[in-house]
């Protein structure tokens, strides 16, 4: 039987999933294999009152004293302080689309890039020419990532990932869903922030249950 899959559902632009990034690297440290599904938190260009800005500070301070994630003052007093700020998910997917199709395997590294952007360095990463800067900054030609940004089908991803979510009973993001072989496993994450090791181990556990005979990490 074939290793088990971890399905990680995401969005660039949730800062619950900034917040899960460490717990998805450990999980890839250990040898789990990750597929990404981008859900489209912002299905469309969205601009957002002082009040719901204001939201997103206090959740952001929560993230960072759970996680020790870091929010840079160019994104809390920059992005969060300003009304102009665009929120839109589609071509922060599209981007992390479009670099898998430059370099196999580069979704992750792209993904992660893209949230330092946003909540670090509080860049507009709603933009082309801001993706294709960051994508730039993780070593990927320009040329061929603009033209795989151009080229990517983000809508029609956002489209099957939504419905996987509904498959799996995911509700919101991060997501987390394990296979091995034909079973789906929705696994709670909510435990685990800032605690990463534990996390892969509750994915071992859960491997365990579905395969017996199986170990999830070799």
């Amino acid at each position: 039987m074939p290793n088990p899959v971890l399905h990680y559902v995401y969005d660039p632009l949730c800062g619950w999933c900034y917040a899960a990034t460490p717990m998805v690297d450990a999980a890839a440290a250990a040898g789990i294999p990750l597929s990404l599904h981008g859900g489209g938190l912002w299905g469309a260009p969205t601009k957002l009152a002082r009040e719901k800005l204001a939201y997103i500070r206090q959740s952001d301070a929560r993230i960072a004293s759970l996680t020790g994630q870091r929010f840079g003052d160019a994104y809390l007093n920059g992005l969060l302080g300003d009304v102009a700020t665009v929120f839109w998910s589609q071509p922060t997917i599209a981007a992390v689309l479009a670099a898998g199709e430059v370099e196999p395997g580069a979704e992750r590294r792209m993904l992660h890039a893209i949230q330092e952007a946003h909540y670090v360095a509080g860049l507009r990463v709603v933009e082309p020419g801001v993706l294709t800067a960051v994508a730039a900054g993780i070593g990927l030609d320009e040329h061929a990532f603009a033209a795989a940004f151009a080229a990517a089908a983000a809508a029609d991803h956002i489209e099957r990932t939504r419905g996987f979510m509904a498959q799996s009973d995911l509700r919101g993001f991060p997501g987390f869903v394990l296979e091995n072989g034909p079973e789906l496993v929705r696994v709670p994450h909510e435990d685990f922030y800032g605690r990463p090791d534990a996390f892969v181990e509750a994915l071992a556990g859960v491997s365990r249950i579905l395969s017996p005979q199986e170990e999830l990490i070799a």
